[in-house]
C-alpha cells in the first residue's frame, strides 16, 4: 500500500496541499490522508481546522481526515514529541491506527509544514524511513531554516512546495540540504480559494463590497508588541485608511483577539466619519478577497497582503513594520524576514505619495537583501553565504537597508558596516578581542 500522509494546521495551508493535489504535483498513492492539528494555545476553545467555513470544500481531495490532536491527547501538538526508544512502538500504533499497513512493502510519504519545529518534527520522527516532501503555506520560506535541522530528517526531504508569493525571489528554507524549491501554480491555488469562498459565514455576506480591509494579526501573543501598542497599531490602519478617503471600513480581528481591540475601533470609526464592519466569524483573508473585493487592503506583515497583491492585484499597503523591524528578538526571530518582504515591497499607508499602486521591487532584486539577512540569522547553517554576503553590504549597505541589520549583529559576526570605517579592523583584531573579553570577565567578576 503507498500512503500519503498530508499534515495541516492552517486552512492556508490545507488549500495550498489541496491546490498542489489538482495541479498533479503528488504522483498516484493508494491513499491519500489529511492529518490535522490545532495548535492554539487552548484548542478547546478555538475552532479546530476541520470545522472551519470552507473545510468541507476541501475534503474531497483526501480519503480520510484524522486529528493529530486527538491521537496523542491529553499532550499539546507544540509541546510533544516522541522519546527516541519510544518513537518504533508510536509507528507501529499509528500504522495500525490509520490503516497503513505495516509491511516492508507498505511505504508512507509525509507532507508536511514547518519541519523544523513540533508538531510536524514529530510527525517526521515517528516515521523514520518515510521520505518527506515540506510545503511552505506563508513568507516565511523566504527566509533560513529556524533551527539547526537533524540530518537524519532534512536529508529525508525531496522538495519544497511553496506560492510564488513574490515572484522571481526563491526560497532559503532548507537549501542547506539541497532540497529544491517547485512553485503551485497560482491559477490552482486560486481555484481552490473561489471554491473556499463559497462558504463564507453570513457576516461576510453581509459587509460592503470595495470597502478597505484591515487586517488585524495578534503580535502580543508573541511578546512582539504589548497588547496596547497592538491596540494603537490598529487604530493607526484605520486613521490611515480614513486619511486615504475610505468611509466604509472591514475589520478582520485575529480569531482569538481580544474584543475590546475591536470596541476601540469602532469608538475612533465614529469619531472619524467611518462606517466599520468587525467581521465576528475566522475566516480566510483571501476568501474576503473573492467576495469583498476590497480597494485597499491593509496590515503589519501578514501574509495574506502578499497574496492580495501577487495573486490578486489588489492595492494593499503596510503599517508598524519600522516598529517590528526593531522588536523582532532575537535577530535570528523567523519573522524577521517576513517583516522584512513586506516593509521592502509594499508602500507606507502614511505615505500618500507612494500611493497604493506605487511600483515595488521586483524579487531577483531582493534576492541579495534576503539572503543578507538569513545568513545574519542563521551563519552557522549557511556559511557558504558569507562572501556573498559581504559583497552585499560592502556595496548596498545604505540609509534605506540599514533597518534590516542590527549594528550589534553585524559585529558579532564581523560583517560590513559594523562599525566606522576607520575602526573596521577591529572585529578581526585577535589582540583586541582577546582584551575585551578579558575586560568583561574582569566586571562580572567584580560586580559578582
Amino acid at each position: 500500500m503507498r500512503t500519503q500522509l498530508f499534515f495541516a494546521s492552517t486552512l492556508y495551508g490545507a488549500a495550498t496541499l489541496a491546490a498542489a493535489v489538482d495541479a498533479d504535483h503528488f504522483g498516484p498513492a493508494d491513499q491519500r490522508l489529511l492529518l490535522v492539528s490545532n495548535n492554539a494555545a487552548n484548542p478547546e476553545t478555538s475552532a479546530a481546522l476541520d470545522t472551519m467555513p470552507g473545510f468541507e470544500r476541501l475534503r474531497s481531495r483526501f480519503d480520510r481526515v484524522l486529528s493529530w490532536n486527538e491521537t496523542i491527547r491529553p499532550f499539546h501538538p507544540g509541546g510533544w514529541s516522541p522519546r527516541g526508544d519510544d518513537a518504533p512502538l508510536w509507528e507501529r500504533y499509528l500504522r495500525m491506527l490509520w490503516g497503513l499497513g505495516d509491511g516492508p512493502e507498505d511505504e508512507v510519504t509525509l507532507v508536511l509544514e514547518s519541519i523544523q519545529v513540533e508538531p510536524a518534527l514529530a510527525v517526521a520522527r515517528l516515521f523514520p524511513d518515510a521520505p518527506i516532501e515540506v510545503y511552505a503555506d506563508g513568507l516565511m520560506s523566504y527566509g533560513p531554516t529556524r533551527n539547526k535541522l537533524d540530518p537524519l530528517v532534512g536529508t529525508r526531504a525531496r522538495r519544497l512546495l511553496h506560492l510564488d508569493l513574490v515572484p522571481g525571489l526563491t526560497p532559503l528554507l532548507l537549501s542547506e540540504f539541497g532540497v529544491r524549491p517547485e512553485v503551485v501554480p497560482t491559477e490552482a491555488f486560486r481555484a481552490v480559494l473561489a471554491e473556499v469562498a463559497q462558504d463564507v459565514p453570513p457576516s461576510v455576506t453581509a459587509a460592503p463590497r470595495g470597502a478597505a480591509l484591515l487586517l488585524g494579526q495578534y503580535l502580543s501573543a508573541l511578546e512582539i508588541l504589548s497588547p496596547e501598542e497592538e491596540e494603537q497599531l490598529h487604530l493607526r490602519m484605520l486613521r490611515g485608511a480614513a486619511a486615504r478617503g475610505h468611509r466604509e471600513v472591514v475589520f478582520k480581528p485575529h480569531p482569538v483577539a481580544p474584543v475590546r481591540w475591536s470596541r476601540a475601533l469602532e469608538k475612533e470609526a465614529g469619531e472619524l466619519g467611518v462606517t466599520l464592519t468587525v467581521l465576528d466569524s475566522p475566516v480566510l483573508a483571501e476568501a474576503l478577497y473573492e467576495r469583498l473585493r476590497p480597494a485597499l487592503v491593509v496590515g503589519c506583515f501578514s501574509t495574506a497582503l502578499l497574496t492580495a497583491s501577487a495573486f490578486y492585484g489588489l492595492p494593499v499597503a503596510r503599517t508598524g513594520t519600522e516598529l517590528l523591524l526593531e522588536r523582532v528578538a532575537p535577530y535570528q526571530n523567523s519573522n524577521r524576514v517576513p517583516v522584512t518582504l513586506v516593509d521592502a515591497l509594499l508602500p507606507d499607508l502614511d505615505d500618500e505619495a507612494a500611493g497604493a499602486d506605487a511600483a515595488v521591487p521586483s524579487g531577483r532584486e531582493l534576492t541579495g537583501l534576503v539572503r543578507a539577512v538569513g545568513f545574519c540569522m542563521q551563519p552557522q547553517i549557511y556559511p557558504e553565504l558569507r562572501p556573498e554576503v559581504e559583497r552585499y553590504l560592502a556595496s548596498h549597505l545604505s540609509p534605506a537597508t540599514r533597518r534590516y541589520f542590527k549594528r550589534r549583529r553585524l559585529t558579532a559576526l564581523a560583517l560590513p558596516g559594523a562599525v566606522p570605517r576607520q575602526f573596521a579592523f577591529v572585529p578581526r583584531n585577535r589582540t583586541v578581542r582577546r582584551v575585551a573579553r578579558r575586560a568583561r570577565a574582569l566586571k562580572r567578576a567584580a560586580l559578582g
